[in-house]
């Protein structure tokens, strides 16, 4: 079966069908960025995109993300390495302390600014609800959020 993650197709074999995506992204493709925390998405740390919505990578099979496109954190820094908005926000509002769910947060904020480009508290409060942070950064996370989604705003 293939799929495409990071715009990249990739061939997974046939006995990896009912393997969780989070597990395929991380054992059989070596993207390990995304993490593995509760596995029955509560938390958060394994939040991708599949065709442009955040999903919980623990929670679906890789049979059913077959041909669809798959954006993890390791896809949103640009080709020359340049980081990507929230990445930057991220470490220039020192949000990172464990760094455990910081990709999945991301993730998830990026679908946020996609939706709400300029997201209110209330926004942000109520779509990162399902992303824990055990370092409890949430003051920074939202600061990151909106200072990525002004620049995003401002160079689109």
């Amino acid at each position: 079966m293939k799929v495409r993650v990071n715009e990249v197709e990739h061939h997974v074999a046939a006995d990896w069908r009912d393997e969780t995506l989070l597990t395929v992204l991380r054992e059989h493709l070596g993207l390990a960025g995304t993490k593995f925390s509760c596995g029955i998405g509560q938390c958060g740390a394994c939040v991708v995109h599949v065709d442009g919505s955040a999903i919980n990578s623990c929670l679906i099979s890789i049979a059913d993300v077959e041909n669809k496109n798959i954006l993890t954190i390791e896809g949103l820094a640009s080709g020359d390495g340049s980081l990507h908005p929230l990445q930057q926000a991220w470490i220039d509002e020192n949000v990172p302390q464990c760094g455990f769910c910081q990709s999945g947060q991301i993730m998830q904020a990026l679908a946020l600014v996609g939706d709400k480009p300029d997201p209110t508290d209330a926004d942000i409060d109520s779509v990162m609800s399902g992303n824990l942070c055990r370092c409890g950064t949430y003051d920074r996370i939202r600061k990151s959020i909106k200072k990525a989604a002004l620049v995003m705003r401002s160079t689109s």
